[in-house]
């Protein structure tokens, strides 16, 4: 096991400068820069774009049949 050693108390002045001048640039960069966009509505490729419409549900339930009736082919081809 390490000894553990509080190195503040043999630290020189010049070390000193640079943990701060460190820890004052880690606080820049987590400070926002204003009010960011959320990048949905904000953003350019949602012009000329139309919200889901209420047929949707007819695609889901499409997808939905070709996939249970490809696994059930699946399932009696191995059967043979």
């Amino acid at each position: 096991m390490g000894i553990i050693v509080n190195q503040d108390d043999n630290r020189t002045e010049l070390q000193k400068r640079i943990a701060q001048q460190l820890s004052d640039k880690a606080k820049k960069k987590q400070e926002p820069i204003g009010d960011l966009p959320d990048g949905v509505e904000d953003s350019a490729f949602v012009n000329n774009t139309v919200s889901t419409k209420s047929s949707a549900w007819v695609w889901i339930a499409l997808a939905a049949l070709v996939t249970i009736v490809l696994v059930v082919l699946f399932i009696n081809s191995g059967n043979r």
